[in-house]
């Protein structure tokens, strides 16, 4: 997925950052990065305590800052002088201080963390840390309140289609109605299922997503619903599913269409009973989660060809979203490419400028991989014309062409958000070599 398209929480993919793993001891380091690859993180390092000042530095330098610093081992007076310096150094950056079981820091330390965790590291409080992160990130920079014009950031466009999406949102997203969202590839599915959650009363709890059609048939149970010490080969310590992470949040269930139908009976299960076992246990577990999913498969096809439950299919489908082709809104085009570029610029990776012809040229492509395969061409404009100017001749051959019907638009009908996309390329110092 593209980064343009790929919003953290709150919904806005330039919040998106790399966590700090500062530890004591190879193992640590490594079981916590292992923790934040399996929660869809970014781990920075991971280092030894007294490396933070490297890491830090070199992050900025190469146009991320980091979203926390989870750090822990050490002595507290080491402990004590690291987080005194990253305090220093970036004093909105949350702290995630990790104590081991047990034992106890000085009152002092404590005060200088933005979230204590205890060892060994549990699935869902350090998921809600993380969220929680975000969220003072979010407070930090200003972010709008939900009747703001900005409310939607990460939507972009003022075309009916997706003026019509962001109303929808705004309808459903403070009730607890099972959400389906429609759509092909690359319309920004994820993006309204994480509207929803950040703007429904679940917010300050988890959001997990889970790729339905990425994970294979015989792990996906485990992937949902966790395991049991010994319930199969290689299971040899229990493990939490994606149910219980989400626990008062969100379980966002992507590419649900492409579920295996043995797979299909057990999520409707759970969603008619609120309830679901580990693997491997009898025991009993509530789930207190909001389901939303998203497909780009036509469900009620798949339900005629034997593919799809039709009562799962029901249960799902309780409040509808659809999200429009970029080929049916393209008046939107413009508007996407100057956020596409501003989020570049913001992240410190480039900038361009796109002539009159240029933008028009793409409002005539297709666009069969939609707003991901916009993202990438922007990204890919920016490396290739670093700060330059981008003609049609030097779009690649497939958008010269003007592969579908003919668009109509003016970029003064876009406003002052696309025009700028058009303006001089900024004066801007080049990259160091």
């Amino acid at each position: 997925m593209s980064r343009a398209e790929r919003p953290d929480t709150p919904p806005d993919a330039a919040l998106q950052g790399p966590v700090l793993v500062l530890a004591e001891g190879e193992a640590r380091r490594a079981e916590w990065s292992a923790l934040l690859r399996f929660l869809d993180r970014e781990p920075l390092g991971p280092a030894p305590l007294e490396a933070w000042e490297g890491l830090l530095d070199g992050a900025r330098a190469g146009g991320s800052e980091p979203l926390a610093a989870l750090l822990g081992g050490g002595d507290p007076e080491r402990l004590g002088a690291v987080l005194r310096g990253l305090r220093a150094a970036a004093p909105e950056l949350p702290l995630l201080l990790v104590r081991e079981a047990g034992a106890a820091l000085p009152a002092d330390l404590e005060g200088l963390a933005f979230r204590v965790l205890e060892a060994p590291l549990r699935y869902a409080a350090f998921n809600e840390a993380l969220q929680q992160a975000e969220l003072r990130r979010e407070a930090a920079r200003g972010r709008p309140g939900r009747r703001s014009p900005e409310l939607f950031r990460s939507l972009v466009g003022n075309s009916r289609a997706i003026r019509e999406v962001r109303r929808l949102i705004e309808q459903v997203a403070p009730t607890e109605a099972t959400v389906l969202i429609l759509g092909e590839s690359g319309t920004g599915k994820e993006v309204v299922a994480r509207n929803l959650h950040y703007y429904s009363p679940r917010r300050h709890k988890p959001f997990v997503p889970i790729n339905c059609g990425a994970i294979p048939k015989e792990l996906l149970e485990s992937e949902l619903f966790g395991h049991e010490k010994g319930a199969f080969t290689g299971a040899i310590t229990a493990r939490q599913g994606r149910f219980e992470l989400a626990e008062g949040g969100t379980l966002f269930l992507d590419e649900i269409g492409d579920m295996e139908m043995a797979m299909q009976v057990k999520l409707l299960r759970v969603l008619q009973e609120r309830v679901f076992e580990r693997v491997g246990s009898n025991k009993p577990i509530r789930a207190d989660v909001r389901i939303i999913a998203a497909t780009h498969r036509n469900l009620e096809q798949a339900i005629a060809d034997g593919r799809f439950r039709e009562d799962l299919y029901y249960r799902l489908n309780v409040f509808p979203i659809e999200m429009p082709p970029l080929r049916e809104r393209r008046e939107d085009i413009p508007l996407l490419i100057q956020e596409l570029i501003t989020r570049l610029e913001h992240e410190k990776r480039g900038s361009v400028r796109l002539t009159q012809a240029a933008v028009m040229a793409l409002c005539q492509y297709h666009w069969p991989g939609n707003v991901r395969e916009l993202a990438n061409l922007v990204e890919r404009l920016v490396i290739m014309h670093p700060f330059g100017v981008v003609d049609v001749g030097d779009l690649p051959e497939k958008f010269r062409r003007g592969q579908g019907p003919v668009a109509r638009w003016a970029p003064e009908a876009q406003g002052d958000a696309a025009a700028s996309a058009l303006a001089p390329a900024p004066t801007l110092a080049p990259a160091p070599a």
